[in-house]
């Protein structure tokens, strides 16, 4: 498996860069993300794929039929007339939150569908990919024209259950009391020496332009591009790693509500937080000797290394370490607009980065027509954004302007902190 978000929709740039022009470079590509996924479940049995551990997830099974039922619905459905399903009550069960598509099954209870089994939904992929990849060969020029971003979308669409596969799964192997690995690691954990200090990079102020401004594919979300108006910070040059994170904690910061937003404040009291997920204390039952604190991760219960950066955070935990670090988390426009910047490290590929930014529409913003109109705009509520990726995002996936985005209280994902300033 490859450790490989948010929801997406197409910009009107078209197909992505990744994406190649011809038809039968796309049935490549197609072949290589769908086979991605499979990969994925290397080191599962059945029984794992089958699991829901709590309502924000879902099962791997349900993720691998989810994306066929996504090329199903949006391409064969409507451009391939000769289509014929492999089970018409998949439209049904497989369905996410496509009010215009009809009803689904409720995401809750995904993990009561022991039926259709694991071989059977590896079988509804091989009949979606049979009938997607004659598609693409056979389809009319001014059809493949109108459908070939859609096609874009839907590859772009798994990627991000890709990625939740992972978080997902992880979940639910650590409310297993064995906390069993993932994957067999090659290798003990390295625990380095000592931390690089932390640095700072100036950015200055001004005009900024924010948002997808090129020619490839883009979430609708990122766009339209447009210009906004910073005051001069600084960006840490790094991600807050676990020894940072754990001076927080002995500081009493779970039990200082001084340095807590209100609701982060109660929901600290309310589910009992003393520190981020997936960290065994040495108290703890599931502890294994070793006189510290322990990370539950891919790789199974590892002694805490204080120099990796620090995951699995809440908005709310991000914000108060901030709060108690003096200084504050950036927004997404200052994080956008410094990223490239020459000494900021750990910018992509490690851990998603809470900003300061609500989850709303950019100026301008217009959802698509059609069922994939329902992809972001009617997420854009309640939410928050991260920006960068993280060590689950596929390769190839994430760009700077890329928005993911999760409730405040969400700590199952690969979710940490990069710290931010006014400008002296």
């Amino acid at each position: 498996m490859f450790p490989t978000s948010s929801a997406p929709a197409l910009s009107p740039a078209g197909a992505p860069d990744i994406f190649p022009s011809s038809r039968r470079d796309c049935a490549v590509r197609y072949a290589q993300v769908r086979a991605a996924s499979v990969q994925c479940a290397a080191g599962l049995s059945a029984e794992d794929q089958c699991i829901q551990s709590m309502p924000d997830a879902s099962p791997f099974k349900w993720h691998l039929a989810h994306a066929s039922w996504f090329f199903e619905a949006v391409i064969l459905r409507t451009f391939a007339p000769d289509y014929q399903a492999l089970d018409e009550r998949y439209h049904y069960l497989f369905n996410s939150y496509y009010e215009s598509l009809g009803p689904r099954h409720p995401r809750p209870q995904r993990g009561l569908l022991s039926r259709p089994s694991l071989d059977e939904v590896h079988a509804y992929r091989a009949h979606v990919d049979a009938a997607l990849l004659r598609w693409i060969e056979d389809a009319p020029d001014d059809v493949w024209r109108r459908a070939a971003p859609l096609l874009a979308l839907g590859l772009n669409h798994e990627q991000q259950h890709q990625e939740l596969m992972v978080t997902d799964m992880l979940h639910a192997l650590s409310c297993n009391p064995l906390l069993p690995a993932w994957q067999v690691a090659q290798a003990p954990a390295v625990r380095l020496a000592a931390a690089p200090r932390m640095g700072w990079v100036d950015v200055p102020g001004g005009v900024v332009s924010v948002g997808y401004g090129g020619e490839g594919f883009a979430f609708d979300n990122e766009t339209p591009r447009h210009p906004v108006l910073l005051a001069p910070f600084r960006l840490a040059d790094r991600l807050v790693n676990c020894g940072e994170y754990a001076a927080f904690m002995a500081a009493g910061g779970y039990r200082r509500p001084e340095f807590w937003l209100s609701e982060g404040w109660s929901r600290v009291q309310a589910e009992a937080w003393v520190a981020p997920a997936y960290w065994i204390a040495p108290d703890d039952p599931r502890a294994r000797a070793d006189d510290g604190w322990q990370v539950f991760g891919l790789h199974g219960l590892r002694p805490l290394d204080p120099c990796a950066p620090v995951m699995h955070l809440s908005f709310y935990e991000a914000a108060a370490y901030a709060e108690w670090a003096g200084a504050r988390l950036p927004t997404e426009t200052e994080w956008e607009a410094a990223h490239g910047r020459p000494g900021l490290t750990q910018m992509q590929g490690l851990a998603w980065q809470w900003t300061r930014s609500s989850y709303d529409p950019y100026p301008g913003f217009r959802p698509l027509s059609g069922a994939v109109g329902e992809y972001n705009g009617k997420f854009m509520i309640g939410q928050m954004v991260l920006r960068g990726s993280s060590l689950a995002t596929p390769p190839g996936h994430a760009r700077p302007s890329y928005r993911n985005f999760f409730p405040p209280a969400a700590r199952w994902q690969f979710s940490g902190l990069r710290l931010a300033q006014d400008a002296a």
